[in-house]
């Protein structure tokens, strides 16, 4: 059936009216499209403009790996462990505050470190600024699922330092710790580095002195951040270079045991290769565990620290500057027999005192030592033989002796308050106190007392040298990065072989004959058998009253006013390897106290673990044996789980 031309024509109409309806619709969404796009692109384009630069691509520093150290065998002593993180970048958080609000409801952040976000975050550069650290893997992830509400929050992974010996080697290696306003201050140029909050940095000990060895070279990656701070991707990364691996002299077993055999004495001792210097051990006690410093420590720890009257934060092994008592004696010696006016044969009367300017100075032994030699002068310490010396030889004479043999000089090792001590002569005591020096600072002198000061490590070259005859010098540092670091070749010291002769048999004699006064502390295995000297050194006069009352009983006195108690020696005898000094604060006897230890430490060292029994006298070995089962020795491997340089 064919429609009617009526009926096309309608339709026709009907098309027409659609397609105008459409197209002036379309038309109406162009325009509407076409006017939205100018409105964002003409009147908009600014605030556009700086929301795409929000998404912008960052440049992050990325902190090296700190250097290893380690012991002489590979042991490790500072290492690195895994650090969950979560830091805030000022710049991309805007209020800072609102957002550590926000953070606060997820992670118990402390009250302190809240504000001290905030402080920074005002006064640093844009840097990211560490809210928390040492975080479990679970605080972590909630922070990492809540990230668009946290805008410029981002959690990170990082290492830490941590000392796996615990108080082994805290006055050596010493800590890190966050780098100050001070810190900052010192550096001629500045280092982005180092303003990377809560940074860390050597503070004391090798930590600080290798510390642009340990550090390493910072790498970088390219990030780009969308406009809420959000890390969206990683577009490029710099590797940085990890800091120098530092190996030292020190064999950690013998460490160890040093500071086991201390004990809980206010203490030091240095134990020294007399053939090439390296410094085996180096203990000051009580000792102090550097983890505390590293992770913040509480003002109670410190408190208890710096309260505590045996000085555990000073190095008293390198700081310490005491009086050497007796054991300078063979200073006063070889400077006598160098001069020619002793000889080894000259004979010395000791009634038990010398008098000299009309004042009487004692000897150790009330009643006197009779006759005596040089050799029976060193054994049985007699201070009467020194004085008449002394005044022969004079000041002078000795002072020059002891530098030669290392006193009165900084020995140039990476640890921290390395003391001079101090090897006084006429020309320091007019310059100091503007007096000349008098016939009693002489005979001060000669025994190690009145204005001399040495410190352990002083007294471990100046055993070093007498042992060998040489300029033998310490040194702790044994390789950087794989590179072996050469010790200071040891000369001739020019000494008369005849003279040291006589003055290293004295020293034998010390702990080798019944009338020694180390004798109850010798060596019973002929092939290591140890020369030393006794010595205590007083901290007080002693007045007339208490002399004409007889012997004093330092455990009668308060403990602080008791004498100090030191001990010098090498073994074996007759091939020397191994130099010791030990000095107890306010022990007592040297030959009571400190010598026993001596005698231990000599052992441990010429040992492949404890001393054997055999090489302490029968009578002693029960004894022996009984304190060396008590000694509290840590894991010797001293490794480290879960530490890692990257």
């Amino acid at each position: 059936m064919r429609r009617s031309a009526r009926d096309t024509e309608e339709s026709a109409r009907k098309i027409t009216r659609r397609g105008l309806f459409l197209g002036g619709s379309m038309v109406a969404i162009v325009a509407v499209l076409g006017a939205r796009m100018r409105h964002m692109q003409v009147d908009q384009a600014d605030e556009f403009r700086l929301l795409a630069e929000d998404n912008r691509i960052s440049i992050r520093l990325i902190p090296p790996a700190r250097g290893l150290i380690h012991d002489r065998n590979g042991k490790l002593i500072a290492g690195n462990e895994q650090n969950y993180r979560v830091v805030i970048s000022r710049d991309d958080a805007g209020n800072v505050e609102d957002v550590l609000n926000r953070l606060s409801g997820i992670l118990p952040i402390a009250p302190e470190d809240f504000e001290r976000a905030l402080k920074e975050a005002r006064r640093r550069s844009p840097l990211p600024i560490i809210v928390a650290d040492r975080l479990k893997w679970e605080d972590v992830s909630k922070v990492a699922i809540n990230a668009p509400a946290l805008p410029g929050v981002t959690p990170e992974f990082g290492l830490s330092r941590i000392y796996p010996r615990d108080t082994d080697f805290a006055h050596v290696v010493g800590y890190v710790g966050p780098v100050s306003e001070n810190d900052l201050a010192k550096l001629e140029e500045p280092d982005p580095l180092l303003q990377t909050p809560k940074f860390q940095i050597g503070k004391i000990g090798v930590e600080t002195w290798m510390e642009d060895n340990l550090r390493g070279k910072a790498g970088n990656r390219r990030v780009e951040v969308n406009a809420v701070g959000r890390v969206m991707r990683e577009l490029g990364r710099q590797e940085g270079v990890a800091g120098s691996d530092i190996q030292l002299t020190i064999n950690a077993d013998v460490q160890n045991y040093v500071q086991a055999r201390l004990g809980d004495e206010s203490a030091a001792a240095v134990v020294m290769d007399v053939q090439n210097g390296d410094l085996v051990a180096v203990v000051s006690s009580p000792s102090f565990n550097p983890n505390l410093f590293v992770r913040g420590i509480s003002h109670n720890d410190y408190n208890s620290l710096t309260g505590n009257d045996h000085r555990p934060l000073a190095n008293k092994s390198v700081q310490g500057a005491y009086p050497p008592a007796s054991t300078f004696k063979m200073v006063t010696a070889l400077a006598a027999l160098e001069a020619g006016t002793a000889t080894a044969a000259t004979t010395v009367y000791c009634p038990g005192h010398y008098e000299v300017g009309g004042r009487r100075f004692h000897c150790w032994r009330r009643g006197g030592h009779g006759h005596v030699n040089l050799e029976q002068a060193l054994t049985q310490s007699c201070d009467v033989y020194f004085y008449e010396v002394a005044m022969k030889v004079g000041i002078d004479k000795m002072a020059e002796m002891g530098r030669k043999l290392g006193l009165g000089i900084r020995h140039d090792i990476p640890m921290s308050a390395i003391t001079e001590g101090l090897m006084p002569n006429k020309a320091w005591k007019r310059e100091r106190y503007g007096k000349e020096w008098v016939i009693g600072d002489t005979v001060n002198a000669s025994i190690g007392q009145g204005y001399v000061l040495t410190s352990p490590l002083q007294l471990a070259v100046m055993t070093a040298r007498i042992a060998t005859g040489t300029s033998v010098s310490p040194r702790l540092i044994q390789s950087v990065g794989g590179l072996p670091v050469p010790s200071t070749p040891a000369e001739s010291l020019g000494l008369n072989p005849a003279f040291l002769a006589a003055v290293q048999n004295g020293m034998y004699l010390v702990s080798n004959t019944r009338r020694g006064t180390a004798y109850s502390s010798r060596v019973d295995d002929k092939a290591l058998r140890m020369a030393g000297k006794t010595g205590t050194s007083q901290v007080r006069n002693i007045s007339v009253a208490e002399r004409a009352r007889g012997v004093i009983n330092n455990a009668d006195l308060p403990w602080d006013r008791r004498d100090h108690a030191l001990f010098v020696g090498f073994a074996p005898y007759d091939a020397p390897r191994y130099a010791v000094s030990v000095v107890v604060e306010h022990g007592g006897g040297g030959s009571s106290v400190a010598a026993p230890i001596g005698r231990d430490l000599l052992l441990r060292a010429l040992s492949d673990g404890i001393p054997p029994a055999s090489a302490y006298p029968a009578s002693q070995r029960n004894r022996i044996d009984t304190m060396h089962r008590k000694l509290l020795l840590r894991d010797p491997d001293g490794t480290l789980p879960e530490s890692s340089r990257a």
